[in-house]
């Protein structure tokens, strides 16, 4: 397999472009890319000012592609994000107005804000990269890519998403408070943002072209994985299916594992994440590292687990802790 050099040093560019501008989460900057480079969706849950809007909006200014938020509320629609079909009464006719999910990258702000129908037509146009809307169906841009957030402190009037929706994710990442370091350099930059705004003065860049991305996509398809590596990752998500088979303790704290989609999830995640350190091959630690993000929204705890306060992410360091490594 051959790497373009040139998309190798875009992405690397574009990665320093966000840090500069979102200190103190670096895994939320790599695994953004990781979708971005396996051409998926990913949620993000963190406590508020954490950056997470930030985030995508830097992202969508280092790419070449625009960018809408949209904020989600109870009193939202489904045709807020689809779009609706307005009467022209000079014509008679009816003209399709397209809505936000038209866009290259969307945030969906707090996404259990809105109710499920809302929920559910974003969900169905990230699954099918279209929309139908009056008997007609649109497909969506090539580059689609949606970040959505949820916050985990409030949930009174919150309509948490269902799992099987929460599966279309292919990303669930949790981000935490900054360390102290990284908090002084964040008052050094929001002061020196406030500066060269008053100035006028911004920093250039040139955006990652479209056509670099989906470049380099390839090259993450082409990313060598050993045979024996592709058994370990399969053997990974079908023992959350069959975690009684590694200890009873396991057993009893799941009912539902997860789907096929975690298996070409965890695949496509781990090559990305090896081409980001551009390696031409995926190792194990790929695997195990973002093995977390794929599979913490795809796994139903029993109740024995939740009251034993045992979390997905403890579930699923338990599981790769007892699967031999090849």
């Amino acid at each position: 397999m051959s790497v373009d050099i040139t998309n190798q040093s875009a992405m690397q560019k574009l990665k320093s472009f966000i840090s500069k501008q979102i200190i103190g989460q670096d895994v939320l900057i790599e695994r953004m890319l990781i979708a971005l480079l396996s051409d998926g969706h990913i949620l993000v849950e963190g406590a508020p000012g954490l950056a997470k809007t930030r985030a995508i909006n830097v992202l969508s200014k280092g790419i070449e592609g625009d960018f809408h938020r949209v904020q989600f509320t109870p009193d939202l629609l489904p045709a807020d994000l689809t779009g609706t079909e307005i009467y022209r009464p000079q014509q008679g006719t009816f003209e399709f107005q397209k809505g936000p999910l038209f866009h290259n990258l969307i945030l969906a702000d707090e996404i259990n804000r809105s109710p499920a129908k809302v929920q559910a037509a974003l969900l169905e146009a990230m699954a099918e990269r279209q929309i139908t809307v009056g008997g007609a169906t649109y497909p969506l841009p090539a580059l689609f890519m949606v970040m959505a957030t949820q916050n985990p402190i409030e949930q009174e009037g919150t309509y948490p998403l269902p799992e099987a929706q929460l599966d279309r994710f292919l990303l669930h990442i949790k981000i935490d408070y900054p360390e102290a370091e990284h908090e002084k350099s964040i008052l050094h930059l929001a002061r020196n943002e406030a500066k060269n705004a008053k100035n006028g003065t911004t920093e250039s860049f040139i955006p990652l072209t479209q056509h670099n991305l989906f470049a380099a996509r390839q090259e993450v398809l082409d990313i060598y994985m050993a045979d024996n590596l592709e058994d370990y990752l399969l053997q990974i998500v079908l023992a959350t299916r069959n975690p009684g088979a590694y200890g009873k303790d396991l057993a009893s704290w799941l009912q539902y594992g997860a789907s096929p989609r975690a298996s070409i999830a965890l695949d496509r995640c781990a090559r990305a994440k090896a081409w980001l350190a551009q390696r031409d091959f995926v190792g194990p630690e790929d695997i195990q590292d973002i093995a977390f993000d794929v599979l913490r929204h795809r796994l139903i705890l029993s109740y024995e687990a939740e009251a034993e306060g045992i979390t997905p992410d403890y579930f699923i360091r338990e599981l790769i802790n007892r699967i031999a490594v090849p």
